[in-house]
């Protein structure tokens, strides 16, 4: 059958992780629908079709929710990095609550599971310290489009802190430059590194008449090629080195959020060993140090722990391992007052296997862990209950607003 046949007319019933709105086919399969709000009655093109469930667009909205608003930017609809602007922002924080306790209900297996409400953002728009873009085939600055097939040219985006969107229009690229992705990142003080990641070995050529760092990223590489390799981000006063390839939140004021609720919630003392999981260059590291015996950070990545070791300095209690989480945590395993406390940030892939297994050995009394994907936490959750530990409170923080995105920190007790 053509796919232009494929159309029907349903009702959105609710918001899922992933930013579409699901509603259900006349034969009772669920279809996930990009931009759609729940309590719509819309006209769907169907544009995928798998046994139990299908994806669509929307071709008419017969019956627009009461809570739909107009988008902000142009590009929204088109373009893939925002889901929610057609919502207002508390609806937003209410939507993302329900989808992480929906998760941990569904995937975690976690009755009435206990989740605070979200910590909205303080900004809503022009949060992002960090942005990254892909260029057009003419050299153009976009991002990939809202179905991923292709990058789309971009006048405007509400997104970047205003010191990025005040200088990004300026970029030009000559077309076909060996240039897979074009990042600015915005420092203290309004600092800006440019970083150009690319396949070659070779940076590409560019001028450059502004006064900001530009670095060639290769294969986790840096070249500087203006500037410096790295600058500084501020948190509650704290200076933290982060070099061109090291990651940090890309939401600054709700970094600081999270450390407040981290040192708040975590009844630490000078006799606590803080075990920090993917410790990155330190955000979390450098608030408890003052504070407890001793503090152990994991962390993979090598500029990372460069960066690290620059920014907790100042600490004779700090030691770091660089490697992965999976082959450390199981070599720590038997040694003596290794972890009191456990702060865990993994990547969006939650976890590892080996890493939770070793984690679980080591029994940390309170494990914070940080994730940014409910539907991992929601999978590594259950082990740590069926294993010991009681989840005591999951609170969401939305450092991505108008996006699908959900970051939390939850906390989990061991009890046996």
């Amino acid at each position: 059958m053509p796919h232009n046949d494929l159309s029907s007319v349903l009702v959105l019933e609710k918001l899922t992780y992933g930013g579409d709105a699901m509603g259900r086919l006349p034969d009772g399969r669920a279809v996930f629908i990009p931009f759609g709000l729940p309590g719509e009655r819309v006209r769907v093109h169907l544009t995928e079709e798998k046994q139990n469930f299908a994806r669509g667009e929307i071709v008419e909205i017969m019956e627009p929710s009461p809570n739909r608003i107009a988008a902000k930017c142009k590009h929204f609809g088109i373009c893939g990095g925002c889901h929610y602007q057609n919502l207002p922002y508390e609806k937003q924080l209410v939507a993302k609550t329900e989808i992480i306790r929906d998760q941990l209900t569904r995937i975690g297996k976690i009755q009435n599971p206990p989740v605070a409400p979200m910590i909205a953002s303080p900004f809503e728009w022009n949060y992002r310290n960090h942005v990254q873009f892909h260029l057009t085939e003419d050299g153009k600055l976009g991002f990939v489009n809202a179905t991923g097939n292709a990058v789309i040219p971009i006048s405007e985006c509400h997104l970047p802190e205003n010191s990025i969107n005040s200088f990004w229009p300026e970029l030009q690229f000559d077309p076909n430059m060996d240039i897979e992705r074009v990042s600015l990142r915005a420092g203290a003080d309004d600092d800006l590194m440019l970083l150009l990641e690319s396949d070659s070995p070779d940076a590409p050529e560019l001028e450059i008449e502004a006064d900001i760092s530009v670095v060639h990223l290769f294969d986790e590489h840096p070249v500087v090629m203006a500037g410096a390799d790295h600058h500084f981000i501020r948190v509650l006063g704290r200076d933290f080195k982060v070099s061109a390839p090291s990651f940090f939140q890309v939401n600054t004021a709700m970094a600081e959020k999270m450390v407040e609720h981290l040192l708040t919630n975590l009844p630490i003392s000078p006799t606590t060993t803080l075990l920090d999981l993917y410790c990155g260059v330190g955000l979390f590291s450098a608030f408890f140090a003052p504070h407890v015996k001793r503090v152990i950070g994991i962390e993979t990545s090598e500029s990372a722990c460069e960066d690290f070791a620059i920014n907790l300095d100042e600490f004779d209690n700090v030691e770091l391992y660089e490697g992965a989480a999976e082959e450390i945590l199981p070599a720590l395993v038997g040694r003596n007052n290794i972890s009191t406390y456990a702060i865990a940030d993994p990547p969006r892939a939650g976890l590892d296997r080996r890493a939770l297994d070793a984690l679980i050995k080591l029994k940390p009394r309170l494990l914070a862990y940080v994730s940014c994907d409910p539907s991992t936490l929601a999978r590594d959750a259950k082990r740590l209950i069926e294993n010991g530990y009681a989840l005591q409170q999951v609170t969401p923080y939305d450092l991505f607003p108008q996006t699908y995105h959900i970051e939390s920190i939850s906390l989990f007790a061991w009890t046996r």
